[in-house]
């Protein structure tokens, strides 16, 4: 069987927290958010396990050591497709699965990354993504769907029109990709965006459009894919592993 690796985005500070403390160190259920996140892939069993670091590196890589993993610095902030760039050293030209997930979400689950894996393995696709349905996705991509209902790319908000800001399926920022297609890919991404950063999310239609599958695997369960951006989310998270841990 094909390897699992893992990618894990942990160097923001979250300026949102209003707090000094890097945004993955703050605490849900007594543990930093990212230390759930790290519980929940060793659930899963990857094999090789890679965090990317940033603000308060330190401090963030303290809390891998109690893990089997590698970290990785990323120096200068420049979105999730240039955080990613930074494990290509350890990852690149690898037969197996890349995971990419945020160490924000803390409530998510082996069993759905799972779902996602076998999304790719099973159904001969390059990718999945995790998305998650709301009554209101402001201030998340949008997904795009083809007329067969495959994934053919992912918007984010400042970018999209005002008919795919109705879109109510969102991208909640975990995804399964192919290694091996995952990095030569990666080299085409560029800044032309309004943010001025290298988006992730541009490889789904840079897959598309070089003839892959993506598929889309929803989560039932929106509370298990919320990430935490304020004080207000990491009380809600709270409250969130609390009705899923009761009993």
């Amino acid at each position: 069987m094909n390897e699992i690796f893992a990618v894990i985005l942990a160097a923001g500070k979250g300026t949102r927290m209003k707090s000094e403390k890097a945004k993955v160190l703050h605490e849900v259920a007594g543990k930093p958010m990212l230390s759930h996140v790290l519980s929940t892939l060793q659930r899963l069993g990857a094999d090789q396990t890679v965090v990317v670091v940033g603000h308060q590196a330190d401090a963030v890589s303290e809390v891998c050591r109690g893990f089997a993993v590698e970290t990785v610095l990323q120096a200068e902030q420049l979105g999730t497709g240039h955080a990613v760039e930074q494990t290509r050293g350890l990852l690149e030209g690898r037969e197996g699965l890349t995971l990419i997930l945020s160490g924000d979400v803390p409530l998510l689950r082996a069993e759905t990354l799972l779902t996602l894996r076998e999304a790719v393995a099973k159904r001969k696709a390059a990718a999945s993504v995790l998305t998650a349905v709301a009554a209101d996705a402001s201030g998340y991509g949008r997904i795009l769907r083809g007329d067969s209902k495959e994934i053919v790319g992912i918007v984010e908000e400042k970018d999209a029109s005002e008919s795919q800001r109705s879109i109510r399926e969102y991208n909640t920022g975990t995804y399964c990709f192919q290694n091996a297609l995952l990095w030569p890919l990666m080299r085409q991404l560029n800044t032309d965006n309004v943010q001025g950063e290298f988006y992730l999310t541009d490889l789904v239609a840079l897959l598309v459009r070089g003839g892959e599958r993506v598929e889309g695997v929803v989560c039932e369960d929106e509370r298990e894919v919320q990430g935490v951006n304020t004080i207000e989310d990491l009380a809600r998270a709270q409250r969130d592993w609390e009705a899923l841990h009761r009993g």
